[in-house]
């Protein structure tokens, strides 16, 4: 398929690319840093400081096993086109965008896998691989959103609708990386995956509460709504722009909330979430869809189509 062909070809090059970063400095092993957390431990990701360099080949390596995923994984074209995006997004603020006189990478063919992988063995690596995806954007976005606060407390005003727009770029993302991740059998997930998140399999269950990324994107989205907090109308009448990036990105978060409760119950139904005590009132669908609403009851007087029904609602229940 053409689709199948492009993926390969986009696989090749961030594999050259991964080559070409690699020749100056090897990459840091995960595996021999103490992890953080359960999640840390179960999903791979270590954190650590790491130089420019250093990150840049970090962050291609995740694209470079993403794109070699994507070439088999049954992901919807709108999805795709979205994470892909993400992915170039990536590679550029990672490596720096290229100039008219720069030389192309060396083409460079997909290393063969040596041989066919159960596909109980390429579940697993998906689930783990999106999960890798869906963190670097986290980092990527909360890094360009940080950026845009600084340019906007620094009047660099073109700067900060710039990285606004890339930040809104890898938000969308987000949801995409978790379709991809979650592209494999639901009975495989039921029976194989979510039982090895959970005691006794890891010693505390693990939970999105855990991912470190998502919290400093989540914080930096908090500041950079104490830096341009003003209502839609207003903003939009004083800089029609600004208003309009920043209602990009909320409405992009917006969204990612709303597809992970589509996402969630498309895996486990009705079930409680690992994370839950028994004796909770709410299930998994039911406490992220709790998180929407106060997400949506927030944004509401700050995008153009904002949920006023729900902000009413949740205004009336506090009072």
């Amino acid at each position: 398929m053409a689709r199948t062909e492009a993926l390969r070809q986009a696989a090749a090059a961030a594999n050259a690319l991964v080559g070409a970063l690699s020749a100056d400095g090897r990459a840091v092993v995960g595996e021999e840093l103490p992890p953080r957390s359960t999640s840390e431990s179960f999903f791979r990701v270590r954190e650590v400081e790491l130089s420019d360099r250093q990150a840049a080949l970090h962050g291609v390596s995740v694209v470079h096993r993403g794109l070699r995923d994507l070439c088999d994984a049954p992901i919807s074209g709108a999805d795709l086109a979205v994470e892909l995006a993400a992915m170039r997004q990536a590679v550029l603020d990672l490596t720096g965008a290229p100039t008219a006189g720069d030389p192309p990478p060396p083409a460079l063919c997909v290393a063969d896998s040596g041989g066919e992988e159960s596909l109980e063995r390429v579940w697993t690596a998906r689930w783990i691989i999106g999960h890798h995806v869906h963190v670097l954007f986290n980092l990527c976005a909360a890094v360009a959103v940080t950026d845009a606060v600084g340019h906007l407390r620094s009047g660099s005003r073109r700067a900060a609708l710039e990285r606004l727009e890339h930040a809104t770029v890898f938000v969308r993302g987000f949801p995409a990386a978790m379709a991809h991740a979650g592209t494999i059998p639901v009975e495989y997930y039921a029976t194989s995956v979510r039982p090895s998140m959970q005691p006794p399999n890891v010693d505390k269950a693990l939970s999105g509460r855990q991912h470190s990324a998502y919290k400093v994107f989540r914080a930096a989205m908090k500041e950079l709504l104490g830096v341009i907090p003003d209502p839609y109308e207003r903003l939009a009448a004083s800089d029609p722009e600004l208003a309009g990036a920043r209602d990009a990105l909320l409405e992009a978060d917006l969204i990612d909330s709303e597809r992970h409760i589509a996402l969630a119950y498309s895996m486990v139904r009705l079930r409680r979430s690992i994370a839950q005590s028994p004796q909770g009132p709410d299930n998994a669908v039911g406490e992220l869809r709790l998180m929407r609403h106060r997400r949506a009851a927030q944004y509401a007087p700050l995008i153009r189509f904002g949920d006023h029904y729900i902000a009413d609602t949740v205004a009336s229940l506090r009072h």
